[in-house]
C-alpha cells in the first residue's frame, strides 16, 4: 500500500504550502476533529472518516486503550491504504476500581450516549468521598505500515453534578487537578493545553517534525 502523501511530506518547521496536508483521522466524532485540528501546525488539515465516504463501524474489541486505537488505525490502512491515525480515550475513577475504563464510551450501554454514561457514573459514584479519576488518551499512528503509539494523561476529580455545556463525553464531570472548573467549562484552547489526549497529541506533532 501507498502511504499517505502528507505524513512524508512533512518538514521540520511545518512551513504552508500551497497545498494542504491531509492527516487521515480514524473517527467520525466532530468534536475530537476539532480539538486535534486546532493544535495542529498551519496546513495542516484533520481529516474523518466522513471525508473518505466511510462510515463503517469499527469494533472496539481490545482489553486496553492501545489495542482499540491500533485496532482503528489498521482497520484505516487496510481499507484505504492511507496512512492515519487513531485514539482510545478511558476514564479511571479510583472508589469504580478504575472503571469505566476501556469501556468508557459504552458504560452505560452499546448506544455511547453521553448523558447516560455520565449519568452512571455520578450514580454508581453516590456520595462517595473519593471522586479521584484520571482520564488517559492512547493514539495509535500507522505510516507505511509501521505503527507509533503516543499516550497522554491527566489527573483530576469527578464533580457532584454535571458542570459547563462544553467538551463532549465526561467533560463536564470530569474536573482536573489544579482547576475549579471542569473541561466542558473551558474553552478548546484551553483544554487542549492540560488535557490527556492534548498531551498524546502534543507527542504525535513533536514525532511528525522529526520527518521529512
Amino acid at each position: 500500500m501507498t502511504p499517505c502523501r502528507s505524513i512524508v511530506i512533512f518538514n521540520s518547521n511545518f512551513a504552508p504550502t500551497s497545498t494542504a496536508m491531509h492527516l487521515q483521522f480514524a473517527t467520525q466524532n466532530k468534536h475530537k476533529a476539532l480539538e486535534i485540528q486546532m493544535m495542529m501546525p498551519p496546513g495542516v488539515v484533520v481529516k474523518t472518516l466522513q471525508d473518505l465516504n466511510c462510515d463503517d463501524d469499527i469494533p472496539e474489541t481490545g482489553l486496553t486503550l492501545t489495542e482499540n486505537a491500533l485496532i482503528k488505525a489498521r482497520f484505516v490502512w487496510q481499507k484505504f491504504g492511507q496512512a492515519c491515525f487513531a485514539d482510545d480515550t478511558g476514564l479511571e475513577v479510583e472508589a469504580l476500581n478504575g472503571a469505566p475504563g476501556v469501556f468508557s464510551a459504552r458504560f452505560a450501554g452499546e448506544e455511547k450516549s453521553a448523558d447516560k454514561n455520565m449519568q452512571k457514573l455520578l450514580l454508581d459514584l453516590g456520595n462517595n468521598s473519593n471522586r479521584k479519576a484520571c482520564f488517559k488518551t492512547v493514539i495509535a499512528l500507522i505510516v507505511d505500515g509501521k505503527e507509533f503509539i503516543f499516550e497522554g494523561r491527566v489527573d483530576g476529580r469527578i464533580t457532584l453534578t454535571r458542570q459547563g455545556e462544553g467538551g463532549f463525553g465526561y467533560d463536564p464531570v470530569f474536573m482536573p487537578d489544579g482547576y475549579e472548573k471542569t473541561f466542558a467549562e473551558m474553552s478548546l484552547d484551553e483544554k487542549n493545553k492540560i488535557s490527556h489526549r492534548g498531551r498524546a497529541l502534543a507527542k504525535l506533532v513533536s514525532w511528525l517534525k522529526t520527518v521529512n
